[in-house]
C-alpha cells in the first residue's frame, strides 16, 4: 500500500475545508503529487455551498473547528444533500470519545491532526479508487 502509483487520482476533485491557510497548504503539499484538483472553503457555511452547487466533488476534508458554521454541522448539512459523498473529517482534537461525535455527524472517517501524509492518502484511497 506504500506504492505511490496508487495514489493517482487524475480527474478527481477534493474539497479542502480549512480555515488555516497553512494547514490548507500543507494538505496541497501532501496532495501534490496524485493529480486530484482541489478547491477551498475557508469556513463551513462555504464548504455547504460549494458542495450544494458542484457535482464534481469526489471527497471532501473537512476541519472540524471552522468558523460560521463548526465541521460537524457542516457535514451533516451536506450529507442531507449528497449522502454518497464521503467526508473526512480533520480534528486536532482526537480523543476516544470524539470519534463516535464525528461518526454520528455523518464524516466517514478521520484523521488527527498532526495529520501523518501516508495515513492522510491510505484514508483517501479507500473512497477514491484510481482512474
Amino acid at each position: 500500500m506504500n506504492n505511490q502509483k496508487e495514489f493517482i487520482w487524475s480527474g478527481k476533485t477534493i474539497l479542502i475545508v480549512e480555515d488555516s491557510v497553512v494547514s490548507y497548504r500543507l494538505l496541497t503539499k501532501f496532495l501534490k503529487d496524485t493529480r486530484v484538483k482541489f478547491l477551498y472553503a475557508s469556513d463551513g457555511e462555504q464548504a455547504v455551498s460549494i458542495c450544494k452547487s458542484n457535482e464534481l466533488i469526489d471527497l471532501v476534508l473537512m476541519d472540524i473547528q471552522l468558523p460560521i458554521l463548526d465541521g460537524l454541522e457542516a457535514t451533516n448539512q451536506i450529507k442531507k444533500c449528497k449522502p454518497e459523498l464521503p467526508i473526512i473529517a480533520q480534528t486536532a482534537n482526537a480523543m476516544d470519545d470524539d470519534k463516535p461525535k464525528i461518526i454520528a455527524a455523518g464524516c466517514d472517517d478521520y484523521v488527527s491532526k498532526p495529520i501523518n501524509r501516508l495515513e492522510l492518502l491510505q484514508k483517501i484511497h479507500k473512497f477514491l479508487k484510481p482512474n
